[in-house]
């Protein structure tokens, strides 16, 4: 085992896929440079300009040459700078990526990854700060990734690289340098679909991923100070999200909090409630609490302004008293 920033984790996973299939090949704005967070440093050096591609800025032309590389045999993991800059792409991924397998009966499939560096806290502003997963995690014949911890990000990670369909692999931003974690040295895959108790407990159940489980597990441990113990699962895939964890969960506990730093309304929080209201309504003894990010078009720039807007583990501690009390 070694102990591996999130970062780290990524080019060192990126480096070892790319030594075991040639037709792996890394592309985006700046990846030949090593990308604004260095998750892509060294790559080209290693592997060559063929390999590790600069783009022009331009995210429609970046995922479409990746879906059109995928169809021609290659295994394309396409870089978006930020998330906040994903949109113009948009079509591509979910009217042709998404949709290649289905539209032509199982003729052609787009194994692809799309790598996002998402989320806020970072002081980054209106457009370095956003989180999307719920545009995307609507979308059938895509799938949506999004690991906390540096092993997840090595499994997850690998399991994407390998799928013979597109993979949108979410990377909070925040995590790429603040949080470590051990990596095992062998060839590991996390595999996708499947939600992990993070924490067990048995008085609350908390569903999560990114940054928001570590402030999660942060307010548990400061929960379980004062006798409560609260149960946090890691979601790490949020499309398909893991409904046999999720209920099995929300069965023990009784009292359900959601976390995400996406705003509330429409969120991913939303079809975590609808699960746990349709298959589980019988087994809650409270209603199902969310702490989010608030509905207001983006994160702001001030560090006031930010603070108010992020959930902090003091909200979520706050959130987790609430329903252990109700």
């Amino acid at each position: 085992m070694a102990v591996k920033t999130m970062v780290q984790t990524i080019r060192d996973t990126l480096y070892g896929e790319m030594e075991r299939d040639p037709n792996i090949i890394v592309m985006g704005e700046d990846v030949g440079m090593g990308g604004v967070f260095r998750a892509t440093d060294g790559l080209r050096a290693a592997f060559g300009e063929e390999r590790v591609i600069d783009t022009p800025l331009a995210e429609s032309g970046i995922v479409g040459v990746a879906i059109g590389a995928s169809l021609n045999g290659l295994r394309p993991v396409a870089e978006i700078q930020f998330a906040d800059f994903i949109l113009p792409a948009f079509n591509q991924i979910v009217n042709e990526a998404a949709k290649m397998r289905y539209r032509s009966g199982g003729d052609f499939w787009c194994p692809l990854v799309i790598r996002v560096p998402y989320g806020g806290n970072i002081k980054g502003g209106i457009y370095h700060s956003q989180s999307v997963e719920a545009y995307f995690a609507h979308v059938p014949g895509l799938t949506v990734v999004a690991p906390a911890f540096p092993y997840d990000a090595a499994g997850l990670l690998r399991a994407a690289i390998r799928a013979e369909d597109p993979v949108l692999f979410l990377e909070h931003k925040f995590t790429y340098n603040a949080i470590r974690g051990e990596v095992p040295a062998d060839d590991h895959l996390v595999p996708i679909g499947q939600a992990e108790v993070k924490r067990p407990g048995k008085n609350l159940s908390v569903f999560t991923y990114g940054l928001m489980l570590h402030y999660s597990l942060r307010a548990a441990e400061d929960l379980a100070k004062e006798g409560l113990e609260a149960e946090v699962v890691d979601l790490r895939t949020l499309l398909p999200l893991d409904k046999e964890t999720i209920l099995a969960s929300a069965r023990k506990t009784g009292k359900v909090l959601i976390v995400h730093e996406d705003s509330k309304t429409g969120g991913l929080g939303a079809e975590v409630s609808a699960i746990i209201a349709e298959e589980g309504f019988e087994y809650l003894d409270a209603p199902i609490k969310r702490v989010t990010g608030p509905d207001v078009p983006a994160v702001p720039y001030a560090p006031p302004l930010e603070e108010a807007f992020m959930p902090s583990p003091e909200k979520v501690l706050h959130a987790m008293r609430e329903l252990a009390a109700y």
